[in-house]
């Protein structure tokens, strides 16, 4: 009689579930079943090994891959453009959104309930955008932890093959499209570098403050001292973000930038209120002929009691789609017309109207 062994490593009974799952999401049998287990398990969850080494070398190996695909689909990039990207590729932002997109989030085997709220709005933040493409979306920060366990699940991926890399990229380039492009990277570059970089070009010196109130982080860009725009956001840098969005925004006229589509996400000091600001905003967009503005609850949280409401308001301009956020209220109403006073005083102080 023969005895035959499966050689395959099982996974423990706690995670069979879950690793099934991922299996059946990256689209990949694995032999060693528990290179995957360990992939799912966060620093948190002390009674097994983490994922901190395989993400070591998953991040490697996708940097790679990567390095390698674009080396051979631009034939003739200098490698800083290169760099760029490959860093588009695998930055925290664009893995974390795969880990939401695949569903990979909900496997993740952790202690941490702060954690846990930091991935849920993350995840509700991205469930509620549209598909256009952006590099640089910046709503709401990425968990490290999401983009971590990306690199993680490839890393064990690329084990389990026995560190082919080809058959790594070949499997798992699936779950990273739609791969960022070369023409998508330069329609939307990061607006911190393109600040600095068109201040320098007309011999402009740029200087971002950060302060901290009671429940946000505020940034303040000044070009040669004098003020330009603030950002705010829970996350200094993503208030780093939206104030530059906005400078940008605003220096465009006097430093000749134009041509460029740009999503303007940015929190406000909320220290101000215009009167039937919803009804004036959507009388501007008609007399302007610009499509209807588009209202987006972004926050809804609370007790029944005490419920608060945050709304952004998005417009489409013939230089690109511009995006405020408002300031909490108790209804739905009182934050939606927060959210339209915040793009008023924008558009005022761009000179749109």
């Amino acid at each position: 009689m023969i005895c035959i062994v499966d050689r395959r490593v099982q996974p423990s009974p706690e995670m069979q579930q879950s690793v099934a799952a991922v299996e059946q999401i990256v689209g990949y049998d694995f032999r060693n079943k528990k290179l995957l287990e360990e992939a799912l398990t966060h620093s948190s969850y002390s009674e097994s090994p983490s994922y901190q080494r395989l993400e070591f070398i998953g991040d490697a190996a996708l940097s790679l891959a990567l390095s390698n695909y674009f080396f051979l689909a631009y034939p003739g990039l200098d490698p800083g453009t290169l760099s760029l990207l490959r860093s588009a590729n695998v930055s925290t932002e664009k893995l974390a959104r795969v880990a939401v997109r695949h569903g990979l989030y909900r496997h993740l085997r952790h202690n941490a309930p702060a954690l846990r709220d930091k991935v849920r709005e993350f995840t509700e933040a991205v469930t509620r955008e549209d598909e256009t493409p952006l590099v640089y979306r910046g709503s709401v920060r990425a968990p490290k932890v999401l983009a971590d366990m990306v690199e993680s699940v490839a890393a064990a991926m690329y084990v389990d093959l026995n560190f082919d890399l080809e058959k790594l990229w070949m499997k798992f380039r699936r779950l990273l499209e739609p791969i960022v492009t070369l023409e998508e990277v330069k329609s939307q570059p990061q607006p911190v570098t393109v600040l600095f970089e068109l201040c320098q070009k007309h011999g402009k010196h740029v200087d971002i403050k950060h302060w901290r109130d009671e429940t946000k982080s505020i940034a303040s860009v000044y070009v040669d001292g004098v003020f330009v725009a603030s950002g705010s956001s829970e996350q200094k840098e993503i208030a780093k973000l939206n104030a530059a969005k906005i400078a940008l925004f605003k220096l465009s006229k006097s430093l000749g930038v134009s041509g460029r589509s740009m999503e303007f996400i940015a929190g406000n000091d909320g220290k101000f209120q215009i009167e039937e600001a919803k009804q004036k905003l959507h009388e501007l967009c008609d007399k302007k002929k610009w499509p209807k503005p588009i209202y987006t609850i972004e926050k809804d949280e609370g007790p029944s009691h005490e419920r608060r409401f945050l709304s952004s308001v998005k417009i489409a301009t013939a230089d690109g789609v511009l995006c405020m956020v408002g300031d909490e209220r108790l209804r739905i109403k009182d934050a939606d017309n927060s959210a339209a006073s915040s793009m008023i005083c924008a558009l005022q102080e761009s000179g749109y109207i």
